[in-house]
């Protein structure tokens, strides 16, 4: 465990920290456990940069699953947005270049 108050590692069996000497009792210590919430941001960046979010995604599937999956749909949603958009001026330009032929 972790001291809350400055952070030091702590032995289990510890009643005080040895760095600063505060009590270590249910209150004072960490298990140093990694906060995975997810947000919406972490998508919002991953679709503003998908490259972004594919590295968050690849660095974060093992400790943070949910906040990767935000940043890897993110990435998703931007690159099949982007293929979409793609799509979309290739078929209208074909279709503004035969109307214009004709």
């Amino acid at each position: 465990m972790y001291c809350k108050n400055c952070g030091t590692l702590v032995d289990d069996n510890s009643s005080i920290c040895p760095k600063c000497g505060a009590p270590m009792n249910s209150s004072n210590f960490s298990d140093n456990q990694v906060v995975d919430k997810g947000g919406f941001l972490w998508g919002l960046l991953g679709c503003c940069v998908p490259i972004a979010g594919l590295i968050l995604f690849l660095v974060w599937k093992d400790t943070k699953p949910k906040t990767a999956k935000a940043a890897g749909i993110g990435a998703l949603v931007s690159v099949i947005l982007g293929v979409i958009y793609y799509i979309l001026v290739f078929v209208l330009s074909i279709g503004i270049g035969i109307s214009a032929g004709m």
